[in-house]
């Protein structure tokens, strides 16, 4: 196994500089201008020199190797520097990867956006697999039963209504008519007692709902299929012709091989967490990192949308690792050697 984590670390690096030079140029090509939206009335000779300041008008190599210096070695040693309040050599000097529309550090955009995105994202994420593997492992035990059909009823409904139509109607329901949740998130608020906790609970309460609905549909019915197809096979039959439980039948033998691609789906969804939801962040006004993404994209902010990315393509690459690493773990026949 050790060997087997080494040998895929080692290929992460190739892989992850591809993906940053693939993103960087696809990015690049792009008729972006860092001074598009600035007002008229700024001289032409000024507009130059703040391209000149961003390196807009490098040649793309240096840009790109600019770019990922910053993001490789600048960036994570001013965050250890932000947390810990060490301070490493060169500190003043460290160039950083700043944002074209606000001129701030991009880190640190996202370092403020991460708790939004967390809280919203995170929890339906958590509550959504609490729901959605017991429900698949039910609605598969017991298939073709009044439970399994409405269950594959709710599963297709909150998997084929898109979030925005099933937000939209949140708000109009219990924002507007009833008046029990407010429609947008106050992203200034702090929890400091009981009450702004509560208060926290109400506000996240309608997109966690919307969220929870689209990753419980898909997760429930991945899970329902997986277990309707190890339930048929030989080792479960002669497990119960050996006279073991059922419940340790279900639950250790068909269980413990269903979730092995139910982890795939999950890890390789956990991205999706730090990604924000892009659809439900705007209609309720999260301002997380899917929000952040949108605005860079509308306002031709290219060293945001670049980082972003790249950040969600370093996730994606480690989680695939996390899932092939539980592999092993769920099932002893599969052995990295």
């Amino acid at each position: 196994m050790i060997q087997y984590l080494i040998r895929r670390v080692l290929t992460l690096v190739p892989t992850l500089l591809l993906i940053s030079f693939v993103i960087f140029a696809v990015l690049d090509l792009s008729p972006s201008d860092p001074v598009g939206n600035l007002p008229l009335t700024i001289p032409p000779e000024i507009r130059e020199q703040i391209r000149e300041s961003l390196g807009a008008n490098d040649p793309f190599l240096i840009k790109y190797v600019k770019w990922l210096q910053q993001f490789l070695i600048a960036e994570p040693l001013n965050f250890i520097e932000k947390m810990t309040g060490a301070t490493f050599p060169g500190s003043e000097d460290r160039l950083r990867i700043v944002s074209w529309q606000t001129r701030s550090p991009i880190i640190d955009l996202v370092a403020e956006r991460i708790p939004q995105t967390l809280w919203v994202v995170g929890t339906a994420y958590i509550i959504a697999i609490l729901i959605a593997v017991p429900v698949g492992v039910l609605s598969a035990y017991k298939q073709y039963s009044i439970f399994d059909q409405v269950g594959t009823f709710l599963s297709m409904l909150g998997y084929s209504v898109p979030t925005f139509f099933t937000g939209l109607m949140f708000i109009i329901i219990f924002s507007v008519q009833l008046r029990w949740f407010p429609s947008v998130y106050d992203t200034t608020h702090k929890i400091t007692d009981f009450s702004s906790f509560m208060l926290q609970l109400r506000q996240i309460f309608m997109p966690v709902v919307v969220l929870s609905l689209f990753f419980t549909a898909q997760i429930s019915r991945f899970t329902r299929s997986a277990m309707l197809e190890n339930l048929n096979q030989d080792y479960v039959r002669t497990a119960r012709s050996k006279g073991l439980n059922e419940r340790r039948v279900v639950m250790g033998h068909a269980l413990r091989n269903s979730l092995i691609p139910v982890v795939t789906l999950v890890a390789l969804g956990i991205p999706q967490i730090f990604q924000g939801a892009i659809i439900t962040e705007q209609i309720f006004r999260v301002n997380g990192l899917g929000q952040l993404l949108i605005l860079a994209i509308q306002g031709g902010d290219l060293p945001t949308v670049q980082t972003l990315t790249f950040i969600f393509a370093i996730l994606i690459v480690l989680f695939n690792l996390v899932a092939d690493v539980l592999y092993a773990v769920l099932d002893p026949r599969i052995a990295y050697n």
